[in-house]
């Protein structure tokens, strides 16, 4: 039974992919680590939870060492609205984080998984199904990190035969965690404003579509690429992957198809608005699926079906 150790274990895609993972691999099996001391009880009442920062390369190698790891999931980062606000320390985590993963790896022989973004791509890329490989110039210091991360982690599997896995996610839609700092956060939160308010004033401009996937999706995603046979791997990391492209309106229209007096109004943040105008409106998932079977299961409707009623249970806790 494998081994995995998850950084970033209580961001939006690992507090969720950490209990999942556990549900298919066994509780002991999975190590959650973050480096917040304070951790929610479903997580460290689960399983293993280690507080850790990943620039500390010594602690860092110490807990895989450990644990026993084989493979490292490595999340840990600062997103993109966030990380223009501070350029510098996102390029410490992000960069120098994954770099002490991959040392880490190529030392102890592990495994490594790291999620790129769509934000790895910028304004010259081509925009309208954006192929797998393609001109990568992003405008956002996350972005850079994410170009940098995926450039990695290929050189570390050429030169040093680790066994490296990626995606580059969309926007993630998730009823159970709140997005922390990115600039698609807006497609989380326009749910719970027209559950509690039947209104949402929504910070990216009418017209911008971006490519976006709902949790349940991504967490499988991630789970059929970690088992998929690495002889098929032609591209290995950062697939594209994406399940709907919309803009705030299509977004609002689904929503009305549940609260007819839902209203959406504009106040458009310029910083954000600035980084989804560089991002893809739509991308071309075509090596994810011939290679490990991507095959996301909800369109727009259905996740917006499933939202309301799932968060409507969690909001009228």
């Amino acid at each position: 039974m494998r081994k995995i150790f998850i950084t970033g274990a209580l961001g939006q895609i690992g507090s969720e992919l950490t209990l999942h993972l556990r549900d298919i691999y066994g509780d002991d099996n999975v190590i959650a680590s973050d480096i917040k001391a304070d951790c929610p009880q479903n997580i460290s009442g689960s399983g293993p939870y280690e507080v850790l920062d990943v620039r500390d390369s010594r602690s860092f190698s110490e807990l895989i060492s450990k644990h026993k790891v084989d493979l490292i999931l490595h999340l840990a980062g600062i997103l993109s609205a966030n990380a223009e606000k501070n350029p510098q320390l996102a390029w410490d985590i992000n960069i120098n984080g994954l770099y002490n993963a991959l040392e880490i790896s190529r030392n102890l022989r592990c495994s490594l998984f790291f999620p790129s973004s769509i934000a790895a791509f910028g304004p010259s890329t081509p925009m309208d199904n954006t192929p797998q490989l393609t001109i990568q110039r992003p405008t956002t210091i996350y972005g850079i990190t994410k170009v940098t991360g995926e450039l990695l982690c290929d050189y570390y599997h050429n030169k040093y035969g680790i066994d490296t896995r990626g995606v580059r996610f969309p926007g993630l839609v998730s009823y159970d965690t709140l997005p922390g700092g990115g600039t698609t956060d807006y497609a989380v939160h326009i749910y719970y404003e027209a559950l509690q308010k039947r209104s949402y004033s929504c910070f990216i401009k009418r017209g911008t579509y971006m490519d976006m996937m709902y949790m349940p999706d991504a967490l499988e995603a991630v789970v059929t690429l970690l088992e998929a046979d690495p002889a098929r791997l032609v591209n290995r990391n950062a697939y594209n992957i994406s399940s709907m492209s919309f803009e705030p309106e299509d977004i609002a229209l689904s929503i009305r198809k549940y609260l007819p007096d839902f209203v959406l109004t504009y106040n458009v943040d310029p910083v954000r608005q600035q980084i989804a105008e560089s991002w893809p409106n739509s991308l071309d998932v075509t090596a994810a699926m011939e290679e490990w079977g991507f095959c996301p299961q909800y369109d727009l409707d259905a996740m917006t079906k499933d939202m309301l009623e799932k968060l409507g249970v969690k909001l009228s806790r």
